[in-house]
């Protein structure tokens, strides 16, 4: 993971440590975009691409620190948060890390804790972003599959071979083979143990729609 390719947030409403921490981060190398309030953050940062954290006052005037990692946690991009607090307790610190939050550290924070839960923090977000743009993928090769495609996937990956997938679909076996193989080129799956793998990762098994009826068809 770059350096360069990735943004520390830091949202604080004491101006001194917002200048602070931007300096600290930014002689480490990375991008760094600070904020004073949950508000401006979220005015200007709605959708969030790249690899990224947030270092994170608790005591903020207007949304607290942890109601806006609820807020978050909420969407479909929640962030990996090093809180920073000079009045945290144990039920806060709690709290926070069964949120998410990767790190939970007392101000004033020193140079040695951060950068290391910065780095650990954005480990996390590279490997999230990485598992996102790998299941967009999978979905992505899903669409292109025809809704009987979909069946033929849906039996594939139960393991029913090819004459019981024909009988349950009403087809012939032949082209239950066909379509097998318009499934496995469209996944780009290179065996049935691929295929299920990548399936498995999605948590979905498309649900076939059977016909009664046992008789082959023409398709």
């Amino acid at each position: 993971m770059s350096e360069t390719t990735s943004t520390v947030f830091v949202v604080d409403d004491d101006p001194a440590v917002c200048r602070a921490l931007t300096r600290l981060i930014r002689s480490a190398g990375y991008c760094v975009e600070a904020f004073g309030s949950a508000h401006e953050f979220l005015e200007c940062c709605p959708d969030i691409q790249g690899c990224a954290c947030l270092v994170l006052d608790v005591g903020l005037p207007d949304i607290n620190g942890l109601d806006l990692q609820n807020e978050l946690n909420s969407t479909k991009r929640p962030l990996p948060i090093i809180f920073i607090t000079g009045d945290g307790d144990i039920a806060m610190t709690v709290r926070a890390m069964k949120a998410g939050a990767t790190d939970f550290l007392a101000k004033p924070v020193n140079d040695s804790d951060l950068l290391p839960a910065i780095a650990n923090a954005l480990r996390v977000s590279s490997q999230a972003l990485s598992s996102r743009i790998e299941l967009d993928g999978i979905h992505g090769r899903m669409a292109r599959l025809t809704p009987r495609e979909r069946e033929v996937l849906a039996l594939l990956v139960e393991g029913r071979p090819n004459k019981q997938s024909a009988c349950e679909l009403g087809i012939a076996e032949k082209t239950i083979k066909v379509h097998r193989a318009r499934v496995m080129e469209k996944m780009e799956a290179h065996s049935l143990v691929d295929l299920v793998r990548v399936i498995d990762k999605v948590c979905t098994r498309p649900a076939p729609v059977l016909h009664r009826d046992s008789q082959p068809r023409a398709e």
